[in-house]
């Protein structure tokens, strides 16, 4: 199999700087070919192994160019850079020549005829190779090599060796870092913390690309920013300043996600309620969990009709928007009491494993089908007749029961001795009620609570 290398250096950007252009395009670059390698401040593919996977060169340059895999939630919140100078060649050197010269409609030069200042390892010796009249590759090369040596050097024969595919070329590849964390230069200091929503995009895009490439979902991320320090104030205190001259910012969403727009819009409400002491200069992007994804299902036919948003990330956004303590959710406790099968929390967070399995022990308790709608905040207390039976805006007839639930000696209520019956009610239909045994009521026997309402 032939070598085929690609040569990539991205154009200048004014919102993005070399090194950036460049990281950004060596992950995607690393979605075709494992053999990604930086040259000064150019990039270097071998392909050779890709092309039949991608069904050719013109299919491989397009699948590098546009990333038409991205599923549309996945989206980049913000382009991740300029299109890139392409070059191609058998050998890295060719392609980075190649990639030097001003796009010609005629057909690619001929190795040989590449100018010899194209040639890395030639640029020290340039004024001395244009006494000599040698201006081209194929001319240097017709040098006697003993001469070349001892005039500039092996390194020069080494790499001539290596552009023509008689040596093998050696780099360090790039590989994708294992955890996401990246920082980012602003272009002007920023006095507003909704404003440092514009830098914290190109991030974003490029924790995108990460977690597609990663094959991972973020669960939760941390924005950083640092402050002028230059500024008196910089040193301030409050819930997203400790005083070291940096902010924080957490997130948090229930199911691991690559959606960057619902992060985006995480952090724009969040944003929305920080206030900066000082002009910020620096941001940072942390992932600080992930976990795998899996595959989705596609269809084999389009489908023209975009599905809405899941219903945690509407939550995540209420909860970012009003606060965590605004959106609760009930979770069911393993405990046999009425009172305490359930508890209301902030919906942030996912369930656990403890409290789902506590939920599912509640849920296949065979007595759970007796349980009422509702629940009383408190247990009401009934009227009753002469003969002690309940009374709720009249006589009651028991259907079901008695159940009893007993707290132990340990409980917060020791001593609780109930016995729960189901009543229907001519007025308001079936209800939920207890006996307490060991608190009697003045008629005798034990006194009567309405407890719950079935639906």
């Amino acid at each position: 199999m032939r070598p085929h290398w690609i040569a990539l250096q991205p154009e200048p950007v004014a919102h993005m700087d070399g090194a950036e252009a460049l990281r950004v395009w060596a992950w995607r670059a690393l979605r075709l070919t494992p053999l990604v390698a930086q040259v000064d401040a150019a990039l270097v593919l071998e392909v050779s192994a890709s092309l039949r996977l991608f069904g050719g060169g013109a299919a491989l340059l397009q699948a590098l160019l546009h990333d038409e895999d991205a599923p549309l939630a996945a989206a980049p919140v913000a382009p991740l850079a300029s299109a890139p100078r392409l070059a191609q060649g058998r050998t890295a050197l060719v392609a980075l020549a190649r990639l030097q010269l001003p796009p010609l409609p005629l057909p690619r030069l001929p190795i040989n005829a590449l100018p010899v200042h194209t040639l890395a390892a030639a640029t020290p010796h340039l004024p001395t190779l244009a006494r000599l009249g040698v201006h081209h590759w194929g001319s240097l090369r017709a040098l006697p090599r003993g001469g070349v040596a001892r005039r500039f050097g092996a390194a020069l024969l080494d790499a001539l060796d290596c552009a023509y595919g008689q040596r093998p070329e050696r780099y360090p590849w790039l590989t994708l870092p294992e955890v996401f964390d990246q920082t980012l230069e602003l272009a002007a200091q920023v006095d507003s913390a909704p404003a440092l929503l514009f830098g914290a995009r190109r991030l974003l895009a490029q924790l995108g690309l990460w977690l597609r490439l990663r094959q991972r979902g973020a669960l939760a991320l941390e924005l950083q920013w640092q402050l002028d320090a230059r500024r008196s104030n910089a040193a301030h205190t409050d819930a997203h300043h400790s005083g070291d001259g940096w902010g924080r910012l957490q997130l948090r969403t229930a199911q691991a996600s690559q959606d960057m727009r619902h992060w985006e819009r995480l952090l724009a409400e969040q944003l929305a309620r920080v206030t900066l002491p000082a002009p910020v200069l620096y941001l940072r992007l942390r992932a600080s969990a992930t976990q795998p994804m899996q595959s989705e299902s596609r269809s084999l036919l389009p489908d023209d009709q975009r599905p809405g948003d899941p219903l945690h990330h509407m939550l995540e956004r209420v909860a970012a928007r009003l606060g965590s303590g605004s959106v609760l959710r009930v979770a069911l406790q393993d405990d046999h009491r009425p009172e305490s099968m359930q508890h209301w929390h902030a919906a942030d967070p996912a369930p656990t494993g403890s409290r789902l399995g506590a939920q599912h022990h509640a849920l296949a308790d065979a007595e759970a089908v007796l349980y009422p709608t509702w629940l009383c905040e408190s247990p009401q207390p009934l009227h009753t007749d002469a003969h002690g039976a309940p009374h709720f805006h009249g006589p009651l007839v028991l259907l079901a029961g008695p159940q009893r639930i007993e707290a132990a000696a340990w409980d917060d209520a020791p001593g609780v001795q109930r016995d729960y019956f189901i009543a229907r009610s001519a007025v308001h239909g079936l209800l939920w009620i207890f006996r307490q045994r060991l608190q009697p009521s003045a008629a005798g026997g034990g006194a009567w609570y309405l407890h719950g309402l079935f639906a």
